[in-house]
């Protein structure tokens, strides 16, 4: 049914493709327009009886555990209207769900009842990191691709751009939807979204504040900077590098940035009497020991000492597991978005603590 559903889909699609006429002394143009909301009323899928449609939703939602499974979701609510309704209805938040659909979910708070398990890729020539969630229960595998951010070096500072395009990750694209920055000393990061994350949010000011949407036929929406987290770093009585990190929000949206505040810590490492070392217990998550290593838990106040963050579970642990492949899982309050950034801040140089 689902493979019939495309291919209707994809000849609708193919004759709403229109030429503009051509006229002396300009270029030919090809534009792409909505499918003929007429001809998708005709489909016999459109017809399908309410009560009908949502029994068949509910089935293709419940057998989509995971990717790839997922897409029949996604190819759903692109069939009409009516369609785009009752997925809309089904297809609960991550926090609920435990499952990622469509693009909004990585800016919603990850599941409650148990991480998702996703992994990072590094690409060191280009300064590149990949973030996709895992297919299978392995350590790594294919993976449904994500998220990607790349490094630019500033004059005072790092900046990791984050995009929905695994290729271009420019601000003038249309999928890009945040940023890292860090300090001069790369011991402070801030996370920005490009996108109010909820109603009254304020932008900084900030000279890279742009317009998205340069292609003729797109809207041109200006992209902010909007701050959600905070992280910062410094050297704790081991020597290694603590973190500390602040997302501003814990709810389905992200809050303003005086309200819903949260703290993350470091979870202490414990020591291990047989391998005479400081160790922390990542359930086979983590097969290489490096100093980017790291657990987050809430901590109970914001001025408690890292060692007091030893309890509750780790809303955010990132390892090694190759020379430039790592795993992350979140779950609430973060989201895949936040997740990713505080990991990137890893990869920075930090002059203070090296």
């Amino acid at each position: 049914m689902i493979q019939e559903m495309k291919g209707e889909i994809g000849a609708i699609s193919r004759r709403g493709l229109r030429s503009r006429s051509h006229r002396p002394g300009r270029v030919r143009r090809v534009a792409a327009v909505e499918p003929d909301e007429a001809a998708l009323r005709q489909s016999c899928w459109a017809q399908l009886p309410p009560e009908l449609l949502r029994e068949v939703l509910v089935r293709v939602e419940e057998a989509g555990a995971r990717w790839p499974g997922r897409r029949d979701m996604v190819a759903s609510a692109g069939v009409c209207r009516s369609w785009r309704a009752v997925v809309k209805e089904i297809v609960r938040t991550p926090e609920a769900s435990g499952k990622l659909t469509f693009p909004i979910s990585l800016k919603q708070p990850g599941p409650r009842d148990a991480p998702l398990k996703c992994f990072i890729r590094r690409d060191r020539a280009t300064q590149t990191y990949y973030l996709c969630i895992g297919l299978t229960d392995a350590l790594a595998d294919d993976g449904k691709f994500l998220l990607a951010a790349r490094k630019y070096r500033r004059p005072a500072c790092s900046e990791f751009l984050i995009s929905l395009d695994a290729c271009d990750m420019s601000k003038g694209n249309g999928t890009y939807i945040g940023k890292l920055r860090s300090n001069f000393l790369g011991t402070k990061f801030t996370v920005y979204d490009a996108h109010p994350p909820c109603d009254g949010a304020v932008a900084s000011k900030d000279w890279s504040a742009h317009m998205i949407g340069s292609n003729t036929n797109s809207p041109r929406v200006l992209a902010g900077n909007y701050p959600v987290s905070h992280i910062s770093y410094e050297l704790n009585v081991m020597g290694s590098r603590s973190k500390t990190g602040r997302p501003n929000g814990s709810a389905s949206h992200l809050a303003t940035q005086n309200e819903n505040k949260m703290v993350l810590k470091n979870k202490s490492p414990r020591w291990h009497e047989q391998l005479q070392c400081w160790c922390l217990n990542f359930h086979g998550r983590v097969t290489v020991a490096s100093v980017k290593n790291f657990q987050l838990v809430v901590a109970s106040d914001e001025n408690a000492p890292t060692n007091q963050a030893d309890h509750g579970d780790v809303i955010l642990q990132f390892g090694k597991i190759g020379k430039d492949l790592f795993t992350m899982d979140y779950r609430y309050p973060i989201s895949a978005f936040q997740a990713f950034a505080i990991c990137l801040s890893s990869f920075d140089t930090k002059i203070a603590c090296e």
